[in-house]
């Protein structure tokens, strides 16, 4: 697979849009993380997170306190990919109406 496929993979899976475009409000600890995205599982945010700081676009930020506090934030990099999809997300809000019409004129000359 060409590299920058693998990256637009990593940016536009499913948790991937949902976790860059979250951390353009603000850092977050993992937790906080989890409860603003909703139903992904601990595994798959932390799989998620790992891929996105591989790829330079998350920052994880460890602080050396009792208990354990790490803080996730975007790097310029991830900050550009996060208004991208960010971007295209808005644009889906906008015109899903017009999708739906589509799907119904599509599904009726089908059946």
């Amino acid at each position: 697979m060409c590299p920058y496929r693998l990256v637009l993979e990593h940016v536009t899976s499913r948790w991937g849009v949902l976790v860059l475009i979250e951390l353009l409000d603000r850092p977050y600890r993992f937790s906080e993380l989890r409860r603003a995205i909703g139903r992904v599982s601990e595994k798959m945010l932390t799989q998620t997170l790992q891929t996105l700081e591989r790829d330079g676009l998350v920052h994880r930020d460890a602080k050396p306190v009792i208990p354990p506090r790490v803080d996730y934030s975007l790097t310029d990099l991830g900050r550009e990919a996060a208004e991208q999809v960010r971007s295209l997300a808005m644009w889906t809000h906008r015109r899903m109406d017009d999708v739906e019409k589509a799907r119904r004129a599509y599904d009726g000359a089908r059946t």
